[in-house]
This record gives structure tokens, C-alpha cells and sequence, in this order.
């Protein structure tokens, strides 16, 4: 079926925005997908239109989030790329390739305990949160196809809620909920709905776009920057290693980590670190070894260093100071290391999976660049800045430990979840 859609593509009226979001105008993966609806969704296929969400990396803020801290995240070209158009239905149904199908029914948006931990339960807090806000949300077909790397640490589930959040806003709302709301209804639908606690950094990653520095000082009302920086012109690659490791069994870890942080702040009096001064903490560090234990010591000294360097790094990133950025990146990846201890589980001292990619990367970058565990720690995944001129010989030297194609290469886009016009 030669649709308006597939004839605007082969037209090229789609090639400055993908071009814009892949660093290329290939055409073929947003036509298949096209082809893909029509042939799935015939009915309405000739209504359809094309939406991306990007994946998100976070470039700052290991841990500081679910503190009330800042942080610093930027959107990837991975994503969720998808065809939708309105079915004049009372349901949402969504076809994932390589997944199946789900459909959510409109007339009863509450959450469900039998969807917990589904996709289903994803779309249907989406649209909870979207008729919350006084739009009326009908029923949509949509297919989707996704190339964010599973267990990377690049967030597919956020970009999945801000993709539907992003289909519905332009089909229900005319646009008028903006990237922020989208963020916001995402991260109720995961907490609220999917039944999984998160912060709303992942959701804000993927739906402003670009390198974003977020203040979650009052977590209902975060401050969001969208810095104007251009990584492409850094001279740098950005690079994050697949490590292969499991998260399996690391619950407790990462518990532990934001459990510790808010035992120092109850020792104060509060609920999280972000309320405590850091100069009371430092002033009363031996108490806090006594009471809370030295690992916990160490987890507070690096939420303070990591709040202020998120900081620093966006300071740098505005002044256009790359150098700057790359080594404070580092004393990131350090003070992840030596106080947040987030690189391998002492549950199982055997998989240091994390630890290894930080030591061979830091060995071929030869003291340039930069490298840090990204994202929650304990397995998965390294995050690197590396020189152009260095990109093959580091490509090579990752995957000779840890196997071919684990060392994907990125950018930061600088759009959120949009449609493709």
C-alpha cells in the first residue's frame, strides 16, 4: 500500500529531521516501519504519521537523583521509532517488533494489578495521566520499533512512555502538553502503574532532547536546562560498553545505596541529603561513621562532590570549556569508584565485569578523554568520551575482552520525543 506517509518519504520530506536525530538521511528503517503499519493497520493507514523517542545517557549525577541532587543526562540516537495514527476505536493498540502486541482499552483507566510489570500498563498510565489533565484520549494504532540496547542503561522503558505520551499529545491535545508534562505523566505511569519506584531523569532525558541538566531540589517542580552544546564538534565520540554482565540478583545493591544516603539524612533529621548542608555533615562525619557505618560515610561524601560536580559540568558545557568537562566526567567515574562503590557487588566478588572495562579503557585512552560506570553501577555498562583519533584502537580494545559489537557508538541528539516532519 503507497501511502501519503511512504510517498512524503521517498519524496524526502522527512531527511532534515532524520538526519537531525541519526546524524544520517537513510530513509529505510522509517519506511519499513511505515510499511510495516499499513500492512498491520490497514484502516487507518492512511492517517499515519511517524514519532521518535530517544534513549537517554547520564553524563552526570551518578546517584544523586533520588537525593533530591542534580544531575546532567543527554538524549542518544537509539530509539523508539514509530508509525501511529488515530483508529477511531475506544482502545490503544500497539504492536512492538519482536515483542507482540498489547491493546488497553479506554473505558476504565485505572491501574490494574494484573498489568503490573507489563507494557500494557505502561500505555495505559500514559493515558491515565494524559485524560488527567483534561484531554480526551481516543483510541490509537501504533507500531514500534525499537534499537536502544537492552540492559545498557539507556533507559527503553522511559523512551517508550514519552513515545506514547508524544503519539497522544499530537493526535488528542494539539500539542499542548509540553516536553516537561510528557516527562511527568511518563515517570507516573512507570511508578504508579508499572509498579516500578523511579526518579524522573530518565523520563526527562528522553523527552526535552540534547544535554539537559536537571535540579531536583523540589521534585515536583524540577529545574530543567536544555544546554545548547554541540557534542558533535567536541572531537570526541561518545561510546558506551556493554560489559555483558547481569543484573540479576543486584536488588539489594542498589537499594543499599539510596537506603545508606537517607539513614545519613535521618541521622539529621531529614528525609534526604539534599536538605542536610554539607558543612553540618562534614562537621559531624565521626558521628555518622558510629551511627550509620563508614560505607554510608562515603555514599554522603560523594552525593555532595557528584551534586556540585553535575554542577560544574554543565558550567562547562555552557562556556563551550570540552577539556574542562572531560575531567570532571573523570573525577565522576573516580568518585564513583572510591566512595559510592557501585562497581561490583560485594555479594559477588567474582563479577567485576564493570571493573575490568574501567581499567582497559583507562589503559587505551592513555590519559585522555574520559570514563565512568554509567547508570546504577554494580554490572552492565561504561560510559566514554574518546578521541576520534583514538575511536578504533579503543572500539578494538573493548571488544577483544568483551566481544564484538559490544562497544556502541553514539551521539547526543538534540531532539526529545517528537513527531517526524
Amino acid at each position: 500500500m503507497q501511502t501519503e506517509l511512504l510517498q512524503k518519504l521517498d519524496a524526502g520530506a522527512f531527511d532534515d529531521t532524520l538526519r537531525t536525530l541519526y546524524g544520517t538521511a537513510d530513509r529505510a528503517r522509517a519506511r519499513r516501519i511505515a510499511e510495516a503499519f499499513a500492512e498491520r493497520f490497514p484502516d487507518c493507514a492512511d492517517r499515519a504519521a511517524l514519532f521518535s523517542a530517544p534513549g537517554r545517557t547520564e553524563i552526570g549525577g551518578n546517584h544523586t537523583d533520588h537525593q533530591h541532587g542534580r544531575v546532567l543526562c543527554g538524549s542518544v540516537d537509539l530509539d523508539m521509532l514509530a508509525c501511529a495514527a488515530p483508529n477511531g476505536l475506544r482502545e490503544i493498540r500497539v504492536w512492538s517488533e519482536g515483542y507482540g502486541g498489547v491493546q488497553v482499552a479506554l473505558d476504565d483507566l485505572a491501574p490494574r494489578a494484573e498489568e503490573r510489570d507489563s507494557t500494557a500498563a505502561l500505555v495505559r498510565g500514559v493515558a491515565a495521566g494524559v485524560s488527567a489533565l483534561g484531554h480526551s484520549v481516543s483510541g490509537v494504532d501504533v507500531y514500534v520499533h525499537s534499537n536502544v540496547i537492552a540492559g545498557s542503561g539507556l533507559s527503553s522503558s522511559a523512551a517508550f512512555e514519552v513515545l506514547i505520551g508524544t503519539i497522544l499529545n499530537r493526535f488528542f491535545c494539539r500539542g499542548a502538553l509540553d516536553s516537561i508534562a510528557i516527562a511527568k505523566i511518563s515517570q507516573m505511569a512507570e511508578r504508579d502503574y508499572y509498579g516500578k519506584p523511579c526518579g524522573l531523569m530518565d523520563q526527562m532525558g528522553s523527552a526535552v532532547g540534547g544535554a539537559v541538566a536537571i535540579d531536583f531540589a523540589d521534585p515536583e517542580n524540577p529545574v530543567v536546562e536544555r544546554l545548547s552544546y554541540d557534542f558533535t564538534a567536541s572531537g570526541h565520540a561518545l561510546c558506551i560498553i556493554d560489559t555483558g554482565s547481569s543484573h540479576d540478583d543486584l536488588t539489594e545493591d542498589y537499594a543499599a545505596v539510596a537506603r545508606e544516603m537517607s539513614d545519613v539524612a535521618k541521622l539529621f533529621g531529614k528525609q534526604f541529603l539534599r536538605e542536610v548542608p554539607e558543612e553540618l555533615f562534614r562537621a559531624e562525619i565521626a558521628a555518622v561513621r558510629a551511627q550509620c557505618g563508614d560505607r554510608a560515610a562515603l555514599r554522603a561524601r560523594h552525593f555532595y562532590s557528584e551534586n556540585r560536580r553535575a554542577a560544574l559540568e554543565a558550567d562547562a558545557l555552557r562556556e563551550g570549556d570540552f577539556q574542562r568537562f572531560l575531567a570532571l566526567v573523570n573525577e565522576s567515574g573516580l568518585s564513583s569508584v572510591c566512595d559510592l562503590e557501585n562497581i561490583w557487588s560485594p555479594a559477588h566478588p567474582a563479577r567485576q565485569a564493570v571493573s575490568l572495562a574501567l581499567s582497559i579503557g583507562r589503559e587505551l585512552l592513555g590519559g585522555k578523554g574520559a570514563i565512568r560506570v554509567h547508570g546504577g553501577g554494580f554490572a552492565g555498562t561504561v560510559q566514554a568520551f574518546v578521541p576520534e583519533t583514538l575511536l578504533e584502537p579503543f572500539r578494538a580494545g573493548i571488544e577483544s575482552v568483551f566481544g564484538e559489537g559490544k562497544c556502541h557508538v553514539l551521539f547526543i541528539r538534540p531532539l526529545g520525543g517528537c513527531e517526524i516532519v
